[in-house]
């Protein structure tokens, strides 16, 4: 890949090495090459995976530049899990739990962190059943998972503890946003989407139960 996409990481994820931009390169083929036998990611999205996926995923790094014990709910295709796991590679101690049901996604992600010696670990479960195998988290992430009230219910163990939560979410988040509120209180912290100009990441902290009305 070009010098641009090595730019393109950069403004995404922060100062990133020459190493870790050439394998994420090769992760992508990687995945390309999986995405043939299993479904990993929308066939509209397989012409950009650089830009819709990786750089989508690279950019909670950016705003994170610090934590080090991530969880990612529903991997599936590794995003963001696996890309954060090449990123937090450059973090000394750093790493990242991809909890993933699917058996057929699970053994994708656990052949990526092997291929590439990622820091990272599979939990190979539910999310409702992960919660005392990734005990305490600083960070909790999820993409394309579900809409945002669910999403919430399935990672309230470990926010209602203290972990903040970098959500990728699309046009419709506001409503989502709305809908949680009848059930939960929460900070939240909108940043645009650096790869999507209708998407944002919600970064919510502080969640708990919402008060009668």
């Amino acid at each position: 890949m070009s010098a641009a996409a090595w730019e393109s990481l950069e403004k995404a994820a922060g100062p990133v090495s020459r190493e870790t931009f050439e394998r994420l390169v090769a992760f992508e083929q990687v995945f390309l090459k999986w995405n043939r036998s299993i479904n990993l990611a929308a066939p509209s999205t397989l012409d950009d995976v650089w830009r819709r996926h990786i750089l989508d995923s690279a950019q909670l790094a950016r705003i994170e530049p610090k934590a080090r014990r991530w969880v990612d709910l529903g991997s599936g295709g590794g995003f963001p899990g696996l890309v954060l796991g090449f990123l937090l590679a450059e973090r000394e101690g750093a790493s990242i739990d991809l909890v993933e049901s699917n058996r057929k996604k699970a053994s994708f992600l656990q052949a990526v962190i092997g291929q590439f010696d990622l820091p990272a670990r599979v939990v190979a479960r539910r999310i409702d059943d992960s919660y005392p195998l990734v005990p305490e988290p600083e960070i909790v992430t999820a993409r394309a998972l579900a809409a945002l009230p669910a999403l919430l219910d399935l990672a309230a163990p470990w926010l209602t503890k203290g972990a903040p939560a970098l959500f990728h979410k699309g046009r419709d988040y506001r409503a989502e946003v709305e809908e949680s509120t009848h059930r939960w209180a929460f900070d939240l912290v909108e940043h645009p989407s650096m790869t999507d100009p209708h998407g944002v990441i919600l970064e919510i902290t502080n969640l708990r139960p919402a008060k009668p009305q």
